[in-house]
């Protein structure tokens, strides 16, 4: 009945219909439920099954264990916020929710924090979601193309590298600063330069400090305050982060942060379906893990009684933040990280050295890998173009031999 609705209503949407204008709406709700029908007439030229739309589909597969700890790990931290401060339930309508659906704040309940993490992510998403379609929509509609699903992929990266009661109007400008200034302006999917997902979050971070960092952020409870691990050791030692949590805490993702960003375990098993599948870049993620841990190590060498973040061995640097995150997700864009075998190295190294020294050296920043892989999305261009050139003098090389 579904697809006898959109085959009759298709006519008023294509070339000379009445709503000419609104075919890229149209076929953006035909293709996300069927398979396009159009078939290739000639001979095809095609070397596997991989389009945009798997590639895209196969990035949020690989997400999936970072929103299932998304959802649970903000419930697990508000529960816990809730229980240390000693009150009975959620309050607001999130509480009364709770309480319909028969569900008490019980840290110890996976079902208490999945639903709990849920009423904070799921409109945070929706709203990104709904604001970054109807950009993407109005300037397919506008250049008369269909509307490519790259906005998938952004759809869902932004959510999870958000504080968890971040104010969703600040939410709605946020992707749309990502989509329009971050992309759109550029030429649309495949023409950006930087991440939209980290142009949006850059662009709340500058815009609205109050609201994407501090301590009252992380912890979705009015009346609790509670430091992401990395902002509490410039502040505090890393002796305090060491009495608070253990690397195994850090690594599984039991801690303050971002929705989605506080597993590392999370993200290593979405390392290995991206990297399986051959989406995601092995050289990038190796490259900027070995960078990172190199120089967090011989910083670390380093004895200084003015600054705590010398004091943190590179394996916290690793498991703490949005680093895994970045690294797995963020870096590995297949449009604005580098494309070359040699650049894509080089481009990793960079990452994981200007992440060090954004963490390090100026602890005013204490995440680091957001400004460190925009500047990486910068630097990818010239990257590939000198390896590009590279290759094509030892080609001239080789023919006049």
């Amino acid at each position: 009945m579904l697809r006898d609705l959109l085959d009759s209503v298709e006519p008023h949407f294509t070339h000379g219909g009445k709503l000419e204008r609104l075919f890229p709406l149209y076929e953006l709700i035909d293709t996300f439920l069927y398979t396009p029908a159009d078939v290739t007439r000639n001979a095809a030229h095609v070397r596997d099954n991989l389009d945009l739309k798997r590639m895209m589909i196969m990035v949020v597969v690989a997400l999936v264990p970072c929103i299932f700890m998304a959802l649970w790990n903000t419930g697990y931290q508000a529960n816990m916020a809730i229980a240390e401060l000693g009150l009975a339930s959620a309050g607001g309508f999130r509480g009364a929710i709770l309480d319909i659906l028969g569900v008490g704040v019980d840290p110890a309940s996976v079902i208490a924090n999945l639903l709990h993490g849920a009423l904070y992510f799921f409109p945070v998403y929706l709203v990104c979601n709904a604001v970054g379609g109807f950009w993407e929509s109005l300037f397919s509609m506008i250049r008369r193309h269909e509307v490519n699903e790259g906005f998938l992929v952004t759809g869902m990266l932004f959510p999870l590298i958000l504080p968890p009661n971040i104010p969703l109007w600040q939410v709605a400008i946020g992707i749309s600063f990502g989509v329009v200034i971050g992309k759109e302006i550029f030429g649309g999917t495949g023409r950006n330069f930087l991440n939209p997902a980290l142009t949006a979050r850059a662009f709340l971070y500058f815009a609205y400090p109050a609201q994407i960092s501090g301590d009252k952020v992380w912890v979705a409870v009015d009346g609790f305050s509670r430091a992401t691990p990395l902002g509490q050791v410039p502040a505090d030692g890393i002796a305090a982060l060491e009495a608070s949590m253990t690397k195994m805490d850090a690594f599984i993702g039991t801690i303050p942060g971002s929705m989605g960003e506080t597993s590392a375990l999370a993200c290593l098993i979405g390392a290995v379906i991206l990297v399986a599948t051959g989406i995601g870049s092995w050289r990038i993620m190796v490259s900027m893990t070995a960078s990172t841990f190199v120089l967090g190590w011989l910083l670390h060498q380093v004895v200084s009684t003015t600054n705590n973040m010398f004091a943190m061995d590179p394996v916290w640097h690793l498991i703490l933040g949005g680093f895994a995150f970045g690294c797995v997700f963020m870096a590995t864009d297949p449009v604005s990280a580098a494309f070359t075998n040699g650049g894509k190295w080089l481009y990793g190294t960079l990452i994981g050295v200007m992440t060090i020294l954004i963490r390090v050296v100026n602890p005013a920043f204490p995440e680091g890998v957001m400004l460190a892989i925009l500047f990486g999305n910068v630097f990818a261009p010239v990257l590939d173009y000198l390896f590009v050139q590279a290759n094509i003098r030892r080609r001239a090389l080789r023919t006049a031999v």
